[in-house]
């Protein structure tokens, strides 16, 4: 043989693992598994779902954009939409502290005023919004007094009675004042409408869901007594109060049923792909629903609409009925006296007014369908 370096390995013959019996293990006695044992399964929660969504275009994997692709897309999302049908807004177990840092009024562009509220919670790091209409409606955590501050810091934070003018130094009404200008008694339930962000129905004019009419809706019917209703306003709406008694929109940031905006446009592609709203969400792995009430069941509590202030309850603008049962809380801090439906305008006025669009037909019919909605 010849001498090598001290270096150099000499090159081996490779041989094959030795066969092992039934019940032997090639690793070291702490580590290895009795005979017999079989190993531990994976945790749900390591568990990809039971659907694979298709693959992004333009990625390593071919995307077959085939109906009969499509198809079985939609077919894996609408079984896996049957074990979620059931599952409703989430439900807090305790409600989250919030607190009303400021207030503003706003004067309207259709001539009434609202104050908006922002709000801040120690459940995530997002200001939520109240837009109370009318003069009944008052925070507790606003008008409650903190330490070290002056009139005019409460006057700047909103947390005044009456109006603000030019050389007022009071937060609190003048003495002359107080008995003729005090807070008027609720004598009606307060009209209430839960409201998730929408900046596509809001703001960028999309006719793929009816959020800015509902919205803008809801405000009309809050800021008008019913002697200015249209004929056309469900007989719900006529059976309010002769004299308007405001009402507030809880404005929750919740945007895309609660996945985002990102997620909700990669949404909208899916259903220009042939899903509808529901599979389109269970594709990307996400609820149907991801949406939860507890901030506004908190947020209503400290404006004065708790079961507490008012034991008759409250009326709820909605279509939603798995909202009524959320935003009563987990302790029923809220009572739901009455839903109130929210027809949409174009099915109201036989298509004259309203949003026209096949895409938000469609999309009416899914939450009728799919989610439960009662658009009556």
């Amino acid at each position: 043989m010849t001498d090598l370096p001290a270096h150099a390995s000499p090159k081996l013959t490779p041989h094959s693992l030795p066969g092992r019996s039934d019940g032997q293990s090639d690793v070291s006695s702490q580590g290895s598994i009795a005979a017999g044992e079989q190993t531990p399964a994976l945790p749900g929660s390591l568990l990809s779902p039971a659907f694979t969504p298709p693959a992004t275009p333009g990625g390593t994997l071919s995307l077959d954009l085939h109906p009969t692709a499509v198809l079985h897309a939609n077919q894996a999302a609408d079984i896996h939409n049957k074990k979620q049908e059931a599952k409703g807004p989430k439900l807090l177990p305790q409600l989250p502290a919030v607190e009303c840092i400021v207030r503003a009024r706003i004067p309207t562009t259709n001539g009434a005023e609202m104050f908006l509220h922002l709000y801040h919670n120690d459940l995530d790091g997002k200001e939520h919004l109240a837009i109370v209409f009318g003069n009944n409606i008052r925070s507790r955590s606003l008008d409650s007094v903190r330490p070290g501050e002056t009139e005019m810091d409460r006057m700047i934070r909103g947390a005044y009675v009456g109006k603000l003018h030019p050389g007022r130094v009071s937060s609190r009404y003048d003495d002359d004042l107080a008995g003729s200008a005090s807070i008027p008694k609720q004598v009606e339930p307060p009209l209430v409408r839960i409201h998730s962000e929408c900046y596509t129905g809001e703001t960028a004019w999309s006719a793929r869901c009816d959020c800015g009419e509902q919205l803008d809706e809801a405000a009309r019917l809050m800021s008008f007594p019913v002697e200015g209703l249209a004929s056309d306003a469900p007989p719900e709406i006529h059976s309010l109060s002769s004299h308007s008694t405001g009402g507030v929109i809880v404005y929750l940031r919740q945007e895309g049923r609660g996945i985002g905006l990102g997620e909700k446009l990669k949404a909208y592609n899916l259903q220009d792909l042939g899903s509808d709203t529901v599979e389109a969400n269970l594709l990307l792995r996400h609820p149907a629903d991801a949406r939860s009430y507890g901030l506004a069941t908190a947020i209503l509590k400290d404006l004065g609409c708790g079961a507490d202030a008012i034991p008759e309850g409250i009326r709820l603008l909605t279509n939603n009925p798995d909202k009524v049962r959320a935003i009563e809380g987990p302790n029923r801090e809220v009572l739901v006296k009455e839903r109130v439906p929210m027809i949409p305008l174009a099915w109201r006025t036989g298509g004259q007014r309203g949003i026209k669009s096949s895409e938000i037909e469609g999309y009416l019919q899914t939450k009728i369908s799919k989610m439960g909605h009662m658009i009556q």
